[in-house]
């Protein structure tokens, strides 16, 4: 598929359109505004059918797993519901020896200015333009480079910015590396970037070079903690069902399974079972539509390798373990008898195997996840609210789920996002738009 690519001289000439255009959009109205996300709407619901097609073809998502553009609508329906009333200067109290009643404190929420996405491949519809409404929203402008790796999203992507947005607005830059490392190189004023902590980290260096500030949707080893007062059955229909979709390429499902010792083998019989329901004895098998893929055959080698590397080093396969080379496919996988030192338990596996550990006591499982990095996510299975209590409270993460995997994400009244190495800034509603605000403070003496 050809993509379009630019010289270093057109991209400064697009940045220097992009900045007269954020001076015009700091006074836009909430309506102008709205009116733009209306119209963006109605480009996303007339895509969708094409949406489904460009996710099949870049790594055969099947249909039923391919719905990005449900949470996409509810965030511009949420967002123009509330739009005026979050656009509304605040107005707060002002200290005695500032003048008290005399003078007028509040604050204003104005755009950043120009901002760049650097967007991921996994679900590329959804977290190129999820986070797009939250920056339009704030009046910004926005360069988007998504990712080379899902093409023909990619490219869809760019025909539906081009059909709502001016280029002076929004623009849609594809291609790979070297693009993303030109892009770096101007001065943009805020930069949103979803992926992995290694290039999350060059991209925070550039962004430092012009102070400008960021967004980091990264991702990491993100634990489902099994407390022995959790329905077995659902939980592990529920793991299974999160783990394997999208052929474990999401940054908020289940990396690991903490379970306690004297209950391990109970809950792996809940777990087969589970992956015998939903994808066969035999698993959904290389011919299977309705089973997506590896990305591409560099991240199906990796997974591979940590799946080989584990069962060489003494980890039991319980579930799957089937791959095949020319399909960069890879069963749904359980595997037990896991090293935590081993390379499977070092680095998020974003793909389709899930190793179960065990913990003596919840302060054991409790202290294994804290002697990790924060994760983007961490779950806890229970009917116990003290055990929730307990790990809420004992431990860091961007965000948490009780009795169910990565179902925070859809809610448009929670803020989304990591902690420490998982990421920085929050998506998502109201707090998405703040993401994209400067809070300025106003005080107007008599």
């Amino acid at each position: 598929m050809e993509t379009q690519t630019f010289s270093k001289v057109d991209l400064a000439v697009v940045f220097e359109n992009h900045r007269r255009k954020a001076l015009e959009l700091k006074n836009s109205t909430a309506q102008e505004r709205i009116a733009k996300l209306l119209k963006f709407k109605e480009a996303v619901i007339s895509n969708i059918d094409n949406v489904y097609e460009v996710l099949y073809k870049d790594y055969k998502k099947p249909k039923e797993e391919a719905s990005e553009t449900d949470s996409i609508i509810v965030e511009i329906d949420h967002v123009i519901k509330n739009l005026e009333k979050w656009m509304t200067p605040q107005t707060v109290p002002t200290p005695e020896d500032l003048g008290g009643e005399k003078t007028v404190s509040k604050i204003i929420l104005e755009p950043k200015g120009v901002c760049l996405f650097l967007t991921p491949w996994n679900y590329p519809i959804l977290l190129t333009f999820r986070p797009l409404v939250s920056c339009v929203a704030a009046g910004n402008t926005v360069i988007i480079k998504p990712s080379e790796l899902t093409p023909h999203s990619s490219n869809l992507i760019k025909k539906i910015v081009e059909s709502v947005f001016s280029e002076d607005e929004v623009f849609v830059m594809e291609g790979g590396a070297e693009v993303a490392s030109e892009l770096l190189e101007l001065p943009f004023n805020h930069v949103f970037y979803t992926g992995g902590t290694r290039v999350g980290k060059i991209v925070m260096k550039a962004a430092a070079n012009h102070m400008a500030s960021v967004t980091m949707e990264l991702g990491g080893k993100c634990p489902s903690i099994i407390d022995d007062s959790a329905d077995f059955a659902d939980a592990a229909g529920k793991i299974v069902w999160t783990k394997f979709y999208n052929c474990g390429q999401t940054c908020i499902t289940t990396d690991y399974i903490l379970v306690s010792e004297n209950r391990k083998d109970e809950f792996i019989g809940h777990l087969r079972e589970a992956i015998e329901t939903i994808y066969g004895v035999d698993g959904p098998g290389v011919e299977s539509s309705k089973y997506g893929r590896l990305v591409n055959n560099n991240h199906y080698q990796r997974v591979k390798r940590l799946l080989e590397d584990a069962l060489e080093n003494g980890a039991t396969l319980v579930a799957g373990g089937k791959t095949n080379d020319e399909e960069n496919y890879i069963s749904p996988t359980l595997l037990d008898d896991i090293d935590p030192n081993l390379a499977i338990m070092k680095e998020e596996i974003f793909g389709p195997l899930l190793p179960v550990l065990t913990y003596k006591s919840l302060d054991d499982a409790i202290d294994f996840v804290n002697s990790h990095d924060q994760p983007l996510a961490l779950y806890v299975y229970g009917k116990d609210k003290a055990v929730w209590d307990k790990v809420i409270n004992s431990t860091t993460a961007g965000g948490s789920v009780i009795n169910h995997t990565f179902m925070h994400y859809f809610s448009p009244y929670l803020p989304f996002g990591g902690v420490g190495p998982s990421g920085m800034g929050r998506g998502n509603g109201y707090s998405g738009f703040l993401d994209f605000c400067n809070q300025r403070p106003i005080l107007e003496m008599a």
